[in-house]
């Protein structure tokens, strides 16, 4: 569906931006096949008017003139959509590169590569990259779940989505139908922040946890979506990293060194435990659930709880 509709922008773009008198748009809809297919002159006018928005949204600067019979007619000049010359310093250069270089996605890696060699060809500085010459580690962002391309597609799109979905601490998946707003990478995992049209409230899902396959729906989304900062401080709350109190766990020697990391205080037990104090927030109880037997929660009582639930969810399975 989104080729489809990235295919039929496309052309509409070239036809605009080719002819050099106004195009009407019953000239437009002999030229382009997806509006021949069309099935009524209303299902044409309404498909054509939301590509126009579309690509003004996108920046196309589209002109509308009426001749002097009256008829309109549509054109994109090239000078008014001609860019200005990018001029890039070494440093953004060298972002650039860094950037490119994030992605293992084939699909990804290869857009990014052919942005970068366009760049280059229009006189873009080539930068050194450390990456290479000094260092042995590579900046990369993982991507193991089905779930992330058709879910970053629907974000682009603004497409809602269904999906099956279980909780760490529930037995059997459970339907969703979300607004996918936007996804972020924390921790070494992918969440999704969207609204969730059954509980009518903001929500965050970790892919991992996605199962089966992610359906787009038509229509429109209905919730406002919140600018990027405020997506971006839900995922780091439901990830856990919005802390609010600290817990007391208790933590097997020579174990569990991410914890470590972020412990207030360390006490050694003896018998091969230690005493850990750390911050609580929300998703903590999932952390440790990860950590199994070598993570013993002590205090709060709902923290201890939260990961008894959870780890009898796993013994279900």
């Amino acid at each position: 569906m989104a080729i489809a509709k990235a295919e039929r922008l496309m052309n509409l773009a070239l036809c605009l931006l080719g002819t050099r008198r106004p195009l009407s748009k019953r000239e437009l809809r002999g030229s382009i096949e997806a509006y021949l297919e069309a099935g009524s002159d209303e299902a044409f006018n309404r498909m054509f008017e939301r590509d126009k928005d579309d690509l003004r949204e996108l920046g196309l600067v589209i002109e509308t003139v009426e001749n002097l019979d009256g008829d309109i007619g549509y054109l994109a000049r090239r000078d008014s959509n001609r860019l200005p010359p990018i001029t890039l310093d070494a440093e953004e250069a060298a972002a650039l590169g860094l950037a490119a270089k994030v992605w293992q996605q084939a699909r990804l890696a290869g857009a990014a590569s052919g942005a970068l060699q366009k760049l280059r060809a229009a006189g873009m500085p080539e930068a050194e990259d450390a990456y290479e010459v000094h260092s042995a580690l590579e900046p990369r962002i993982p991507v193991h779940e089905a779930a992330f391309e058709p879910l970053m597609l629907a974000c682009r799109d603004r497409r809602p989505v269904t999906f099956d979905y279980r909780k760490a601490n529930a037995a059997r998946p459970e339907q969703r139908q979300v607004e996918p707003w936007t996804l972020e990478c924390w921790r070494g995992h992918w969440y999704l922040a969207g609204w969730d049209r059954d509980r009518r409230a903001e929500r965050v899902f970790r892919l991992s946890r996605i199962t089966g396959r992610v359906r787009s729906r038509a229509g429109v989304f209905t919730a406002e979506v919140p600018d990027v900062v405020t997506v971006r401080e839900t995922v780091e709350s439901w990830a856990g990293e919005t802390a609010t109190r600290t817990a007391l766990i208790r933590l097997r020697s020579g174990s569990g060194y991410p914890l470590r990391s972020r412990a207030i205080s360390v006490r050694e037990l003896g018998d091969g435990w230690d005493e850990l104090e750390i911050p609580y927030g929300h998703g903590l109880d999932a952390w440790l659930v990860e950590f199994g037997p070598d993570v013993v929660v002590q205090e709060p009582a709902d923290l201890r709880a939260d990961v008894v639930d959870r780890l009898r969810a796993v013994a279900k399975d």
